[in-house]
Formats: structure tokens, C-alpha cells, sequence
């Protein structure tokens, strides 16, 4: 038999089940990934393994033919979905957890340390503005804010008694979040964007201290931030160092297009802004819960502020799940 004619045959026969593994392999490749069961898993490995014995029958019979590329692109993709790491799995989380958060927050510090020298500066600096000039804190704080202050009560006295805790907890922690989505925006632009907002956050924290040390209330404003205040500063600046690294990726491109880069980084900076978010959510709680509460004690508020920044340096720092790490060989 002419060995044309045999390969034409052969392609007639197995043309529909190409089609079907196609059709089920684009399928597979648009859902959402999810588990698969055993019988599934079986199945899709068989089915690899089929299309390897006709990508060698389609090399051998048809040589440079369409047939023959048509049917390698079938195979790497079939590859690409056996041969996958497993996507949130406990080790995967636990990995990234323990090694990639901690390497990239170890590229972010140079950066990081950078805004939090910017941000103590610009709060010296309003402090001193304030103490100077003391006029200037309208440009900074509300009529009622410095109405308060000024008959001797912080404005966030009231907040426990106004507003329920839930409630309260939720709209600061949508605000939190805001803030530090702006932060991580803004540092494309050349972290232009992240140093007026380090400034201008620095400005009103010490506008704020020095207003109210005027007239006797720093300590309860101190008071009222103690429990929250470490961490919330702490993921803003790290948002800020992360926006920068992602503009950088663009200005200066590791891999060989921008694209590439923006979207690389992009991935790699994922786990720490989940990470933030996370942060955020207990910064939330506990001020929603805990710093407008007048009950609760400077030795408790204390406690909660310094551990829960504790906490989150051993996270970052790759300390926290350092005991899960395998021996080296």
C-alpha cells in the first residue's frame, strides 16, 4: 500500500479523538482550576500518553506537516497540565509563607527604610510647623476636631459610644485598605506619587501630636494609636516600597520586554500585598474594638500594639514558620 494513502487513513481515524482532547484541553485550560478526582487524573494522564504515540506515529509517517505540528502543540499543552505545581495547596502555602514573602520583603527593605526616614522626617517637620505656628493646624485637622481639642476632649472619644464597634471596624478597615492601595498605585510613577503621601501622612501625624501636646492631650492621642498605630504605619510604607519595585520593573526591565517585567514582579509582590491586607484587617479590628474603648488599659494597648508588630516582623522576616524549614543536607 502506498504509505501516503496509509498515513491519510491513519489521520482519518484518529482526526475526531484529536478534536475531542482539544476541545477538553482548551476546556480544562479556561475553567477555574480546581482538584481533580482520581478517575479524572487517570484519565488525563492516559490520554497523554496516547498523544505521544501519535505525535511519534505523525513524525514518522508525516514528517514537517501540519498534521505533526498541529499535534506537538496539542502535546506541550497537555504537558503544561500534567506537569503543573499544585496551586494552594498547604505546602505551597507554607512555602511561600516561609521562603518567597521573606526573599522579596529582603529586596524591599533598602526601600522601605528610605520612606520610614521620609515619613519621621515630615513628622518632625509638622510637629515643628505646629509648634511655630500654631494657626497652620486648620490646614490639617476639621473645625470640630480643633474645636474639641480645644475644650480639652479628643475627637475620638466619642467613636465607642457613636458608632458600634462592627461597624466602625469595617469603615476603618475600608479606609486602611484605600490608603494603602493609593500608596502601592502611586509608586509607579517614579515613587513620586508614594513620597507625597509619606509626607503628607508624616505632616499630619506630627501636626496632630504637637496640636494636641498643646493643650495637654498627646498622651491620650498616643494612647488611642498604640494598639493599631505600629502596623498600620508599617504596612503603608512597605505598600509604598512595593509600588516603587513595580514601576522600577517598567523603567528598567529585567526581562526582555516591560510587559514581561511588570508582570513578573507583579506576581512576586502578590503574597506581600496579601499579606498586608491581611495585617490590615486585624489593624481594623483592633480599632474598631480596642483603641476607642477607654476601659481597655495603656498596658494592655501596648501589648497588643508591640505584639501584633512583633508578629508581623517574624512573618516577614521568614522567623515565624523558620521551624518547618527541612535540614540541609
Amino acid at each position: 500500500m502506498d504509505p501516503s494513502v496509509s498515513a491519510q487513513a491513519w489521520v482519518r481515524s484518529r482526526i475526531g479523538t484529536w478534536n475531542d482532547w482539544l476541545a477538553h484541553s482548551s476546556a480544562r485550560a479556561d475553567a477555574v482550576a480546581r482538584p481533580l478526582s482520581l478517575e479524572q487524573a487517570r484519565h488525563l494522564v492516559e490520554r497523554h500518553r496516547a498523544l505521544a504515540r501519535d505525535l511519534a506515529t505523525a513524525r514518522r509517517l508525516l514528517p514537517n506537516s501540519r498534521t505533526a505540528a498541529a499535534l506537538e502543540a496539542l502535546y506541550l499543552r497537555s504537558h503544561v497540565q500534567i506537569d503543573r505545581r499544585p496551586r494552594y495547596t498547604r505546602a505551597a502555602l507554607l512555602r511561600l509563607a516561609r521562603d518567597e514573602i521573606p526573599a522579596v520583603m529582603a529586596t524591599l527593605l533598602p526601600t522601605i527604610l528610605w520612606i520610614v526616614v521620609l515619613l519621621l522626617a515630615s513628622a518632625g517637620a509638622g510637629w515643628w510647623l505646629i509648634e511655630r505656628f500654631p494657626e497652620l493646624i486648620s490646614l490639617v485637622a476639621s473645625p470640630s476636631m480643633i474645636e474639641q481639642v480645644e475644650h480639652g476632649h479628643l475627637w475620638t472619644a466619642d467613636l465607642f459610644n457613636v458608632v458600634p464597634s462592627s461597624m466602625l471596624s469595617l469603615r476603618i478597615l475600608s479606609n486602611n485598605i484605600t490608603v494603602t492601595l493609593l500608596m502601592f498605585c502611586s509608586g509607579i510613577f517614579l515613587g513620586l506619587g508614594v513620597a507625597y503621601f509619606t509626607a503628607l501622612n508624616g505632616l499630619m501625624l506630627g501636626s496632630l501630636l504637637a496640636f494636641t501636646h498643646q493643650h495637654g492631650l498627646a498622651g491620650a492621642l498616643l494612647t488611642f494609636i498604640t494598639a493599631h498605630g505600629p502596623v498600620e504605619l508599617s504596612v503603608m510604607c512597605i505598600a509604598g516600597a512595593a509600588g516603587i519595585t513595580l514601576g522600577e520593573s517598567v523603567l528598567r526591565p529585567t526581562l526582555p520586554s516591560r510587559r514581561e517585567s511588570f508582570e513578573a514582579t507583579a506576581r512576586r509582590l502578590g503574597g506581600v500585598l496579601g499579606s498586608c491586607a491581611l495585617l490590615l484587617i486585624g489593624c481594623g479590628i483592633i480599632e474598631g474594638f480596642v483603641s476607642p474603648d477607654p476601659h481597655v488599659p495603656l498596658a494592655l494597648r501596648a501589648a497588643i500594639g508591640i505584639g501584633w508588630w512583633a508578629l508581623m516582623l517574624a512573618f516577614f522576616s521568614g522567623r515565624l514558620f523558620a521551624w518547618t524549614r527541612p535540614p540541609a543536607q
